[in-house]
């Protein structure tokens, strides 16, 4: 019997990578909003993309310290089923974004050590889920989609009152061992399935997909 785990495909930039992830099975898939980031998109492309995922795929948008105004500008224009602040937001930012919005809001926080791991506490408060992921370096232009894990021991007796999942640095060839440790329901993969920096690879992304059935521990 399989964990039935759901997956986030994030970083979508081309038609082609929405077919992909319909084909393989994920239950999210996210645009990146962020300038510096190889898979960002202008909001007009991410509603050409939005508009053609199939029902019973979420769409979520992913945003660094986003105002209001970024924020208002996004949702009027394309149809999403989440939000995701994967910034410095504080707790009461994530609650100002839920109730402006009226949609779910995910929050990203990075882990490196077990203080970072106390942080989500917090979070789960205001969040509807969180993003678990690994913190950047220090020198890091990105928040994420680095490509780097982090020690998944830090959280494998943990649980929170909100959904929860699973980031960093997941590939094809790891995320059976990270959900076996974390007993993660759910997993979010961007780099890990691309063949270059904001380039999907269809195969990968069904490879990945596939890699999280893996069979229940009784």
């Amino acid at each position: 019997m399989s964990l039935g785990i759901r997956t986030k495909i994030c970083g979508l930039t081309r038609p082609e990578d929405v077919t992909a992830v319909a084909q393989a099975g994920a239950a999210y898939c996210g645009f990146v909003f962020f300038p510096k980031s190889p898979r960002n998109l202008s909001i007009g492309d991410a509603r050409d993309l939005a508009i053609d995922v199939p029902v019973g795929i979420a769409k979520v948008a992913l945003v660094v310290n986003a105002d209001d105004a970024f924020l208002d500008a996004i949702t009027d224009a394309v149809p999403l089923d989440m939000l995701q602040l994967h910034g410095s937001e504080s707790p009461d930012r994530v609650s100002e974004v839920r109730a402006r919005y009226g949609l779910p809001v995910m929050k990203a926080v990075g882990v490196a050590d077990a203080d970072d791991v106390a942080s989500l506490d917090l979070y789960a408060k205001v969040a509807d889920q969180l993003l678990v992921d690994a913190k950047p370096p220090k020198n890091a232009t990105l928040p994420g989609g680095n490509g780097i894990s982090f020690d998944w021991r830090l959280i494998s007796a943990r649980r929170w009152s909100v959904p929860w999942m699973l980031a960093g640095g997941l590939t094809p060839d790891t995320v059976g061992e990270a959900i076996a440790l974390t007993n993660a329901k759910q997993v979010d993969v961007s780099s890990g399935v691309e063949s270059a920096p904001g380039i999907k690879d269809a195969d990968l992304i069904a490879r990945f997909v596939a890699a999280t059935n893996v069979p229940r521990v009784a």
